[in-house]
């Protein structure tokens, strides 16, 4: 009896649909607590050249054509908080002809050539309309070279860490036909922003592709959020749902 029983207790335990293993490269859910910090309207809370940002169809749009150009490279800046331990959630698009960016935990600077009151520099996840590697949305850039004038600082695909003898990747989270297959041309991309001290991570549609520990004596810990518009061939770029967390 009692073999029997124990039998049709393990024959249970077997029959139980197998738990799926963590997969650490999966976007988290999003929890509560999350932010808002642009409604969809207009530019309150925002700062920017009115000349250049407007609202349209519910998302921030930036843009520069051949008689209204940008003076350098110029931002558009919450004014609503920082950006040190925090959750940043996103969408985007923007054409080809030239790239945008989104900047955390960067510096708002004096006026530069032209009159530009809206200089930043930090971290930039960069943002293209391609998806042939390497030069595609999502890896982290020294704008401006506040964090060492790195430039192209960690590439999509990386996970990496900075330390003393400079940058040593230790895994390829996705390769080049993963990423062509993650990323959607001409369509709205979704972005999400983790940085915790000094390792940040960055998700496009729903995948890790990128982790960064940042090891660097001038590694940035803190700083304001801005979206860019960059310099040189006319261009646009749109952000919506633009939402906000800090982590403990």
């Amino acid at each position: 009896m009692i073999r029997y029983l124990l039998l049709l207790a393990l024959t249970s335990l077997l029959s139980l649909p197998t738990l799926p293993a963590d997969d650490s490269k999966t976007a988290p859910p999003e929890k509560e607590g999350m932010k808002r910090i642009f409604n969809g309207k207009n530019l309150d809370g925002w700062d920017g050249d009115a000349k250049l940002w407007s609202v349209k169809d519910g998302a921030i749009r930036g843009e520069t054509t051949p008689t209204n150009r940008a003076s350098g490279n110029t931002f558009i800046i919450w004014k609503g908080g920082r950006t040190k331990d925090f959750e940043l959630r996103l969408s985007f698009r923007c054409n080809a002809t030239n790239n945008s960016g989104i900047q955390y935990r960067s510096k708002h600077l004096a006026p530069g050539k032209g009159k530009n009151k809206w200089r930043v520099q930090g971290y930039q996840h960069e943002i293209r309309n391609q998806n042939k590697l390497p030069s595609v949305s999502g890896f982290i850039y020294d704008e401006g070279g506040t964090a060492g004038r790195r430039g192209r600082t960690c590439m999509v695909g990386e996970k990496a860490v900075w330390g003393k003898d400079g940058k040593k990747i230790t895994e390829t989270l996705i390769d080049a036909e993963g990423f062509k297959k993650l990323f959607k041309l001409n369509e709205w991309n979704d972005v999400i922003i983790i940085a915790r001290g000094n390792h940040i991570r960055h998700y496009m549609n729903g995948k890790l592709i990128l982790d960064f520990t940042d090891g660097h004596p001038k590694a940035l810990l803190d700083g304001i959020l801005a979206f860019q518009l960059h310099a040189g061939k006319p261009m646009w770029a749109e952000f919506k749902d633009v939402r906000i967390r800090e982590l403990e």
